[in-house]
């Protein structure tokens, strides 16, 4: 381990204190920790960095635990993207011994995000995967949604902790930390936001409202922007499908392969019910439809689908209406017309035939900033052809591919894996599709709290975002809010 001494990495000399070790300038690698006494700390997520936030480093240099883990006694896991969790191998190879406390759907999600972590990152050994896992599982504490958790129990000093529903992906979780230090006379409550998701999100519940914060550490990934309403996107998108439809051609979503393909996947089922309902509906003869006909939609992803047949065992967590959808007899995770590709030959014919043929079809892989995967294929051969549309739906960090490309003009080139790809395809970004609370839906989760909130912290975003909704805070609530920003990492 590295002796670097840097300002995260300090045991504050007064207790209770915030560190962040990721997260705190930038929008991946987040982890904070929550000093409670110089000897105890619990530690909220704990994730990789990307594209820019690697800061020039090797990814496993990056990655290397460089602050004490002996005073941590618990990690809480807010959700299982792998931007929250990934460092978690590294976190127990640094020496980690506590439970890792989580929501009961990221139990069951989080082996696969880690197992295909170590694949990418460390090792293919089946054994030691295997091996790996049992490890995590023997650390994993489920805790159900609106149930308190005590951590530390002494006689003058409780400190116990609660996950509510954060409407990002299936089994996301803000967490509430109660701190009751009789020596201190303190008695706080320590909110983490994890990622919010906006209301109205695909499969998931509404966020549940805040109830107080002395420190609320907020995200502020679209702090400040609007996103489009649901009914804005869905029209997008099927704007999009028409066009490539039209030019013989077809759209290719860089997408994660949990929670934004889940959510994809019951919009395009939307869709597609909608146009077999007009096919249904129109009337025999010798003029030629002008509804488009129904798509492929493929999903490309190993991880993806595995992550999909979760979701599906994971219904008890859905929201009313994909329930309703469920009773009404259709099936939004699983319906005609899905292609799953598994095989790495069935992978590359899939790309061919699109480049090759005016076969038209809805793509999803991963990954999301097209830093790597199988999307990668899709886009070097694509992004030449005019038919074609790159669709956007989440956050392109800087220094990632995906944001390379949403910036690219007609004509120009972008570099994939070190090949320079000319970008003639259509450009199209989606914000209403994204998993991420913008500026109005922070604003009113801050202004849900029965109780007045303390302080907050604004993380997970640029330092422009951070500012811009920094700003808006102090604006519209300055009668009880104070907006700081973590120390630089």
């Amino acid at each position: 381990m590295s002796d670097r001494s840097t300002e995260e990495n300090r045991i504050p000399s007064d207790s209770p204190a915030i560190v962040h070790h990721g997260g705190a300038d930038g929008v991946t690698g987040s982890c904070h920790r929550l000093q409670i006494t110089p000897h105890q700390a619990i530690l909220i997520d704990c994730g990789l960095f990307q594209g820019s936030d690697l800061k020039g480093q090797s990814s496993f240099e990056r990655h290397q635990i460089e602050f004490s883990v002996e005073d941590v006694v618990a990690l809480v896991v807010t959700h299982v993207h792998i931007d929250h969790v990934g460092r978690l191998p590294y976190l127990l190879a640094a020496g980690f011994t506590g439970p890792i406390i989580c929501t009961p759907p990221s139990a069951k999600l989080l082996p696969l995000v880690i197992e295909d972590a170590l694949k990418i990152g460390f090792t293919r050994d089946r054994r030691l995967i295997e091996r790996f896992l049992d490890r995590v599982e023997m650390h994993l504490e489920p805790s159900p949604y609106g149930v308190w958790k005590s951590c530390i129990d002494e006689e003058q000093l409780k400190v116990k902790v609660r996950l509510q529903n954060a409407g990002h992906i299936l089994g996301s979780a803000y967490v509430e930390i109660d701190v009751e230090d009789q020596r201190a006379s303190l008695d706080n409550r320590y909110v983490f936001s994890g990622d919010l998701g906006p209301p109205d999100t695909p499969l998931l519940p509404d966020p549940t409202p805040l109830e107080k914060a002395d420190v609320l550490v907020l995200e502020s990934t679209y702090g400040d922007r609007r996103h489009e309403g649901r009914r804005t996107r869905r029209a997008q998108l099927k704007e999009m499908i028409y066009r490539a439809q039209r030019e013989g051609g077809s759209v290719v979503i860089p997408a994660f392969s949990i929670g934004r393909t889940q959510e994809l996947l019951y919009e395009i089922e939307t869709l597609l019910h909608e146009l077999q309902g007009q096919h249904e509906t129109e009337s025999p003869g010798p003029e030629p439809s002008e509804t488009p006909p129904i798509p492929m939609v493929v999903v490309d992803s190993p991880l993806a689908a595995r992550f999909t047949k979760v979701y599906r065992e994971l219904k008890p967590w859905w929201d009313n209406e994909a329930k309703q959808r469920l009773e009404d007899g259709r099936h939004p995770l699983s319906f005609d017309g899905l292609v799953t590709i598994d095989s790495h030959d069935d992978h590359l014919d899939m790309v061919e035939r699109l480049a090759e043929t005016t076969t038209s079809a809805i793509v999803i892989a991963a990954s999301g900033m097209a830093t790597g995967g199988r999307v990668v294929n899709y886009l070097a051969r694509l992004l030449p052809d005019p038919r074609h549309t790159v669709l956007f739906v989440g956050y392109q960090a800087e220094g990632t591919p995906g944001r390379d490309i949403q910036r690219a003009t007609p004509g120009s080139y972008v570099r994939l894996e070190e090949k320079k790809v000319a970008v003639n395809a259509t450009i199209k970004t989606i914000s209403g599709f994204s998993a991420h609370a913008d500026q109005q839906d922070l604003l009113n989760f801050v202004r849900s709290a029965k109780e007045s909130v303390g302080e907050v912290r604004l993380v997970h975003g640029s330092e422009g975002t951070r500012r811009g909704l920094g700003r808006k805070f102090v604006k519209v609530a300055t009668y009880f809010l104070i907006v700081t920003w973590p120390v630089k990492i």
